[in-house]
């Protein structure tokens, strides 16, 4: 029998490949770019896993390469951009998989607002706004400032704009209009306090709440994300408040099933969403969790794209001693990546301190402001996810992106 995965996160496809061979499976990830997985991908045997090249924004090109597969028993998909294909063609073909209409609910983050906000448990709703200029009165007038304009259907913290005042706020209105939106554009109220993650497990309804990540931003007006660190020490009794909050706001948004990464503001009045993931993680965190707990969680996500109820559910989560702390590192300007400085030294630091590229030397970084301008991931160990940070940090400042500057002309 064959899992098969139309694209996948940047990391965690070894992990998968292993945990579909434990449940006899074999692996298959269709993609577009096997750039994007070329660090794993090196590190991996030849027979772990396969890979089919097609043109997965394609759907009947997805459709075909799946038919010449032999006996498909499960779709994985681990990303936002191909979440609601991936469910349309499970559905189609008969394999177990989440509500399409449920996916495309929470693929639109405007929608998913407005649903908490009739249940209850959001003070503000999404205002759609017309990317320009003139309709600065309407945010102020309906949200007020501080606000924050976002992408309905935004990843990876692409166009995102927090602003303090009425010319940021313009500003912001101007350069939206610029760009080519994956949704549409809307507005809310700023939330104030510092940024988590809620990683969970959902299955018929039932949602799990494994661990809480912490995330830090940089200062810049297009948000891009730094660090962060799990699983974050919560006072007692916080962490069974949380798990009792991150369920309702999961099921008022219609996901009974799966992985979720739930991003929040804890504020002066409580945890307030930000946005909900259907997936594990991004970057490392699914190899965070795994060494945190003390367990593979890529085989409760085989179990959920089989269509059974994942032992995970039930599992003794202590603590494993093992906190893991992340730092990106990006370019500081945009430019052709040609290597990095420091690299060589990272040995000397405590934590068995690992490099995770997300680039390589040749790649042009056209954007710096998101994480499109990150090249790689800084992974530390400690007992802590305070102290793994530390490490983390410690060690990533020492890394430096070189990059050559394609404007220069030869001989200026």
């Amino acid at each position: 029998m064959t899992i098969a995965a139309l694209e996948a996160l940047s990391f965690g496809l070894g992990r998968t490949a292993a945990a579909a061979e434990r449940a006899g499976h074999r692996f298959v990830l269709l993609t577009g770019d096997r750039s994007v997985y070329r660090h794993e991908l090196a590190e991996l045997p030849p027979d772990a896993l396969t890979v089919v090249d097609t043109d997965t924004t394609d759907e009947g090109a997805v459709r075909a390469a799946l038919a010449a597969l032999p006996d498909l028993a499960g779709l994985v998909n681990t990303t936002d951009t191909w979440s609601v294909p991936a469910a349309d063609i499970a559905a189609s073909l008969g394999l177990p998989g989440p509500d399409p209409k449920a996916v495309r609910v929470l693929r639109d983050k405007a929608r998913v607002r407005e649903l908490l906000h009739r249940a209850g448990l959001s003070p503000g709703g999404a205002l759609p706004v017309a990317p320009r200029p003139g309709s600065a009165a309407e945010v102020l007038r309906e949200v007020g400032l501080p606000a924050v304009l976002k992408d309905s259907a935004g990843t990876s913290s692409r166009d995102v704009w927090i602003v303090h005042d009425e010319d940021a706020l313009r500003a912001a209105l101007a350069e939206a209009a610029g760009q080519r939106l994956a949704g549409r554009l809307f507005a809310e109220r700023f939330l104030a306090g510092p940024l988590y993650s809620a990683e969970t497990l959902t299955w018929a309804g039932t949602t799990r709440l494994l661990g809480v990540l912490s995330r830090q931003t940089s200062r810049r007006p297009a948000v891009r994300e730094e660090a962060a660190a799990f699983p974050v020490a919560l006072p007692p009794g916080r962490s069974e408040r949380l798990a009792e909050w991150v369920g309702r706001v999961l099921a008022a948004a219609g996901h009974d099933g799966g992985f979720a990464h739930v991003e929040f503001i804890l504020t002066a009045d409580g945890p307030e969403l930000v946005e909900i993931n259907r997936r594990i993680g991004g970057a490392l965190v699914g190899e965070a969790l795994c060494r945190s707990l003390g367990t593979d969680v890529y085989d409760a996500l085989v179990d959920t794209v089989l269509g059974r109820r994942p032992a995970l559910l039930d599992a003794d989560l202590a603590h494993s001693g093992r906190a893991c702390g992340m730092v990106l590192v990006y370019a500081d300007r945009p430019g052709t990546l040609t290597g990095w400085q420091g690299l060589d030294g990272l040995g000397a630091f405590p934590g068995a301190v690992g490099w995770y590229p997300t680039r390589a030397p040749g790649d042009t970084v056209a954007h710096v402001g998101d994480q499109r301008g990150c090249t790689g991931i800084v992974l530390a160990e400690a007992e802590t996810a305070e102290l793994a940070l530390h490490r983390a940090w410690s060690a990533a400042v020492t890394v430096r992106p070189v990059l050559r500057d394609d404007t220069a002309r030869p001989g200026s």
